[in-house]
């Protein structure tokens, strides 16, 4: 298990697309996905999708715990969801602040769905379904967005939406 190092915007693999996962008993991809857990663990996000680290494949974790990027966050246990899809959503958009590790010292308004119900294959092989809201649902949003070569910047509406992290962390953080 090692802590992989983070692609940052500027890198042609953030713009591209990600495979799909045919063998999910590799060897590689089970390495990949500890590999993954340590690594957003180590850099205190909330989530991170395999592009970020180079791998061009249908991966992500979903990891929401309070941590001192996402103070507020709700407590859930990291999750690895492999070829994951988005079976429905609310008709509802909502905008909240978002960060990247591939985009580090920028935040963004980005709206996403309010809920969202999904399907993804779990490290063993099982296909699961699950429903997600709020601060989850948009953790599982920005990351999918990653197979698409989509940034969360893309999604802003606005330039007027993005601050920097030290100006989030003052005025967005703080404030609460």
């Amino acid at each position: 298990m090692g802590v992989r190092k983070i692609i940052q915007l500027g890198n042609p693999i953030l713009r591209s697309k990600a495979a799909v996962i045919e063998n999910i008993q590799d060897e590689q991809i089970q390495k990949l996905i500890e590999d993954l857990l340590t690594t957003v663990a180590d850099s205190h996000g909330v989530g991170i999708a395999a592009p970020q680290v180079a791998e061009q494949k249908r991966l992500f974790i979903v990891a929401s715990r309070p941590n001192p990027r996402y103070p507020n966050a709700p407590e859930m246990q990291p999750t690895a969801m492999i070829n994951p899809q988005i079976t429905a959503h609310s008709n509802e958009l909502v905008k909240g602040w978002e960060g990247c590790l591939s985009i580090p010292g920028i935040r963004g308004l980005v709206p996403r769905y309010q809920a969202i119900e999904v399907e993804y294959t779990d490290r063993n092989g099982k296909l699961q379904k699950q429903e997600f809201t709020d601060f989850v649902a948009r953790i599982f949003q920005h990351e999918y967005d990653h197979f698409e070569g989509i940034v969360f910047l893309d999604r802003v509406e606005s330039t007027f939406d993005i601050m920097t992290e030290q100006e989030y962390q003052q005025r967005i953080v703080s404030a609460r």
